[in-house]
């Protein structure tokens, strides 16, 4: 499976950290707990102590307190947020991961001036799928960030998702930036933008990747769908990364991915000092292992 295969990557790169923010939430422990079965990180959880414990007593995770988890009790969830930040920001830790607090206040954190982790460049959300009968990953980017990015925000965006995908050994991923027409069309400026990128692409303004596009979702992925339409390149029915035009795009094509195909996913924000693991309150225990592992493979040696 592809993305177990990720935890496998993450623990070659060494014990990490993660500072988890507002860590009292059911979901989030047991991803915890099996995160630290596996040997793949470390742990600081800030929150209520007490809900906590309680927590890690109903998973039966006791044992593996002194020596993989450290619980930081703190009052209130924007406390939590801001502590989890500075642990990364002064590198006790390597990852900040989200818990049972809303991402509003998670990205105050992350966005402040004195402490959070911001570097000048766009954070981007991005999402590596396994979806049923397809052999390799799929990336999508950006369905939770960038509401409508204009085409300096999708060259960053780009960026973001390539350094990930590289992350997690795609070598040279193959990017298609996609829209409703496979053509140039000068009153789609989705369109434009696509062969923007794709021109930047080929004059080394952006590298580490093949870009094609504009491409329609179909012929981006499906070979047959590449070759009926006569659209011939090295990227056409075989993307790797996905990128959308927008932000509701985005988050249909997640959904739909999950609900209606039974995807497996893990997601992270990048772009920050460190990757966010980001994920929703409705995302299983086991989506959230998966984006721990990705974010881990993601950090900077």
């Amino acid at each position: 499976m592809l993305l177990e295969a990720l935890i496998d990557r993450a623990t070659q790169k060494g014990l990490k950290t993660v500072a988890v923010a507002a860590a009292e939430d059911a979901e989030v422990i047991e991803a915890v707990t099996e995160a630290v079965s596996c040997k793949l990180a470390k742990f600081i959880l800030f929150g209520d102590k007490e809900r906590i414990q309680q927590i890690l007593n109903e998973k039966n995770a006791t044992n593996n307190e002194s020596d993989y988890l450290q619980i930081v009790h703190v009052d209130s969830k924007e406390m939590a947020a801001e502590l989890a930040v500075k642990a990364v920001k002064n590198k006790d830790a390597d990852v900040l991961m989200k818990g049972n607090i809303p991402t509003n206040v998670v990205l105050k954190a992350v966005l402040n001036k004195d402490y959070g982790l911001r570097t000048g460049s766009v954070l981007s959300h991005i999402a590596v799928f396994e979806i049923p009968g397809v052999d390799h990953f799929i990336i999508i980017t950006d369905a939770g960030m960038n509401i409508a990015p204009d085409l300096v925000q999708k060259v960053q965006i780009t960026k973001n998702a390539v350094a990930i995908a590289h992350s997690i050994g795609i070598d040279k991923p193959k990017v298609a930036p996609i829209a409703a027409v496979e053509v140039i069309n000068p009153s789609m400026q989705t369109t434009i933008d696509a062969a923007t990128l794709t021109m930047m692409n080929k004059r080394g303004q952006i590298t580490g990747c093949i870009i094609d596009g504009p491409l329609g979702l179909d012929n981006a992925i499906s070979t047959f769908a590449a070759e009926h339409k006569g659209i011939h390149s090295e990227v056409a029915g075989k993307a790797d990364i996905i990128l959308v035009p927008t932000i509701e795009v985005g988050n249909a094509l997640y959904k739909s991915l999950v609900y209606f195909a039974k995807a497996k996913v893990g997601a992270i924000i990048s772009g920050a000092r460190a990757p966010i693991v980001l994920t929703s309150r409705a995302d299983t225990a086991e989506s959230k292992l998966y984006s721990l592992a990705l974010a881990l493979c993601s950090v900077s040696k």
